[in-house]
């Protein structure tokens, strides 16, 4: 399955001008408040009309300016998930399960027990939306949304309303879904755990246009986008196999791709699993030499790919590590002292306790 968008409309004095495409997997619209994202998501979703462009899902035209194609909500096979859960409080939740597969007259394709066992609400079958916690109610919004058989799954900040307990609670369900459904998700978003964490592809905006898109991984590296992202929250993701654990001291092993080893503080995952590590930048601390009798326990060895310097006090620095990025902000005293430049090899330090289980992307 795939989604292209090219979108370009007037909201009273907000333009927007945006262009993307995204295969099956998660691709997060990522953005301050302001910066078009719901209504985009809106667009998508055929409750906004654009002026001009596209959107397709499969090659399939749910709006075409110029074919005069532009599909009513109901005709699109979209399932939407809203930042409260936005359940029917007098039906039961078996009830509010299957309506959207009821007033969307949609096939009964979906096996209604895959999706209670795959969000884990077979058991609040009948029970009603006011006995249920927050994350129950959008497990089973979510369970909706997929029930009405959709092509295209999209998800506007669903876990704002959240506390951060909640929110522990739901995404492993959303890894689930993102995992085992196969549909094309856009999850709006502008919590960076959470885009780290559940991004396949990656999308960010600024004032109503596409500042860059592609793969997470990718999105993540590169220097340019550290403003969209957040300086605060400049990171870069790091993938592995959890390869054993220390129960003792209550560490996960994980072999990295490109052969070094990083702990983490995690006792849910499994040996085999596959992980996406969120390392923010200024969690990393660079040596030139080997570093002996530490406290830190994540030492990997690479060599510097590029940086940027500007009138702050500090300096951004990609890291090639084995052919994954790596990303450190350092002083300019410690960057002159040093004496970095492209190629040099080092040594980054990552303390394990940076790496929190919010952090982490398990993927069977």
């Amino acid at each position: 399955m795939s989604l292209e968008v090219l979108v370009r409309s007037r909201l009273g004095t907000f333009e927007i001008d945006a262009a993307f495409e995204a295969g099956t997997g998660v691709t997060a619209l990522f953005g301050q408040s302001g910066s078009g994202k719901t209504s985009l998501l809106k667009m998508i979703a055929g409750l906004v009309q654009p002026q001009s462009g596209h959107i397709r899902v499969d090659g399939t035209a749910l709006f075409d300016s110029e074919g005069g194609v532009d599909l009513v909500p109901q005709s699109r096979r979209i399932g939407m998930v809203f930042q409260d859960a936005r359940l029917f409080p007098h039906m039961s939740v078996s009830r509010n399960l299957t309506y959207g597969r009821w007033a969307g007259k949609r096939k009964g394709t979906a096996d209604i027990g895959r999706i209670t066992e795959l969000l884990g609400i077979g058991s609040l079958l009948n029970r009603y939306p006011a006995t249920l916690s927050g994350g129950e109610r959008q497990r089973v919004a979510i369970g909706r949304a997929l029930l009405a058989d959709p092509a295209l799954l999209l998800m506007d900040e669903p876990l704002a309303s959240l506390d951060q307990e909640r929110k522990r609670e739901i995404l492993p369900y959303l890894e689930e879904v993102r995992d085992e459904t196969g549909l094309p998700i856009v999850y709006v978003s502008h919590e960076v755990d959470e885009v780290a964490r559940l991004a396949d592809t990656l999308v960010l905006l600024s004032d109503g246009k596409v500042l860059g898109s592609g793969d997470a991984v990718e999105v993540f590296s590169k220097l340019e986008f550290g403003p969209a992202l957040g300086r605060h929250e400049a990171s870069a993701l790091l993938s592995g196999t959890v390869s054993g654990f220390n129960a003792e001291y209550g560490l996960c092993e994980v072999s990295l791709d490109g052969g070094q080893t990083i702990y983490v503080v995690n006792n849910r995952v499994r040996v085999g699993d596959r992980l996406r590590m969120r390392i923010k930048a200024r969690d990393v601390a660079l040596s030139l030499t080997a570093p002996e009798g530490i406290s830190i326990r994540n030492v990997l060895s690479g060599s510097i790919d590029s940086f940027a310097i500007d009138e702050s006090p500090f300096v951004e620095i990609v890291l090639d590590i084995a052919g994954q990025t790596l990303r450190a902000r350092i002083t300019r005293h410690a960057f002159d002292e040093l004496g970095i430049q492209k190629g040099l090899p080092v040594f980054a330090m990552i303390k394990s306790v940076a790496i929190g289980q919010r952090m982490l992307s398990g993927r069977n």
